[in-house]
């Protein structure tokens, strides 16, 4: 177990996933990650939500922070009647 904890490996992947959700601005790809949602589907949303940035026709990023803002209008309210 101890092994497992000290796995050097491991510990800069979680580093490097922890740093991914700090970064102000993503790409595409590393949005589908973040987001579990295809491409396509992370295009559209970010594009509605205005939170694009084009630097040409191959580089573009999405501000998380507009997009993250623009997500939370869909969130569906508690329902305290469900039995867990």
């Amino acid at each position: 177990m101890e092994e497992q904890y000290y796995d050097i490996e491991r510990r800069t992947a979680i580093k490097e996933e922890a740093r991914l959700f700090r970064r102000k601005f993503i790409t595409y790809e590393q949005g589908e990650i973040i987001y579990s949602i295809s491409h396509r589907k992370l295009r559209d949303l970010a594009e509605a939500a205005g939170a694009v940035y084009r630097i040409n026709d191959v580089n573009v990023l999405i501000n998380k922070q507009i997009l993250d803002e623009f997500l939370e209008q869909f969130r569906q309210p508690a329902k305290p009647d469900v039995r867990i």
